[in-house]
């Protein structure tokens, strides 16, 4: 009986992540990232609103590894000072289920009054949220259902989330041309930094 109800879950989120748009806005994501970051050496700078929050800190700590710094600002913080993170040329990625997250909307008001025309990407389930309307690229979740039986709980949706920040990440890994050698440059601690340099070393030697 625990089992089956444990294969729902898996079956529940795999179908959410099957459902996920693949619509333009995602590409739109990904050219202000590049230009922004790549081309006018900024930085992107991510933030969420607690476990949307957290999926925002793995999305730029995963991005920092792999060829595009990036920093995770907390919103809360950032009326207390951290707003100074933010500089002339990064770009703006936050996350928000509901799409109208009042942290995350007071954030953007206060980059926006920073650093007037700073691009914002926005992750949400609403499209028709005040924070959608405010992107210069929205990228939509499909609104999956929680397999919470609630139907409260972050799950599914943070799920959805981190998939499309993994679609992220490996599109500009794809788009910069990162290579072994630049990832072992980064990452030198642990299984995956002498991973990262043996592979580079092979590459070398093909």
């Amino acid at each position: 009986m625990m089992k089956e109800a444990i294969r729902q879950v898996i079956e529940h989120e795999a179908k959410a992540i099957q459902a996920i748009p693949v619509e333009d806005g995602i590409l739109d994501a990904i050219e202000l990232i590049h230009r922004q970051v790549h081309e006018k050496n900024g930085k992107l700078v991510t933030s969420g609103m607690g476990k949307a929050g957290q999926i925002a800190a793995n999305i730029a700590t995963t991005f920092s590894s792999t060829g595009t710094p990036a920093v995770f600002l907390h919103p809360s913080e950032s009326q207390h000072g951290d707003l100074g993170v933010l500089q002339q040329n990064d770009v703006l990625l936050v996350i928000s289920n509901s799409g109208k997250t009042r942290e995350i909307i007071e954030l953007i008001e206060l980059a926006e009054n920073l650093y007037a025309g700073i691009p914002l990407i926005v992750i949400s389930s609403n499209p028709e949220g005040v924070l959608a309307k405010a992107a210069d690229a929205f990228i939509y979740t499909g609104n999956p259902k929680e397999v919470c039986p609630l139907g409260l709980s972050p799950t599914t949706s943070t799920t959805v989330m981190t998939v499309i920040g993994d679609a992220l990440v490996v599109s500009m890994m794809n788009k910069i041309g990162f290579s072994n050698e630049d990832y072992a440059k980064r990452h030198h601690g642990g299984y995956l930094g002498s991973k990262s340099r043996l592979q580079a070393k092979s590459e070398k030697k093909d």
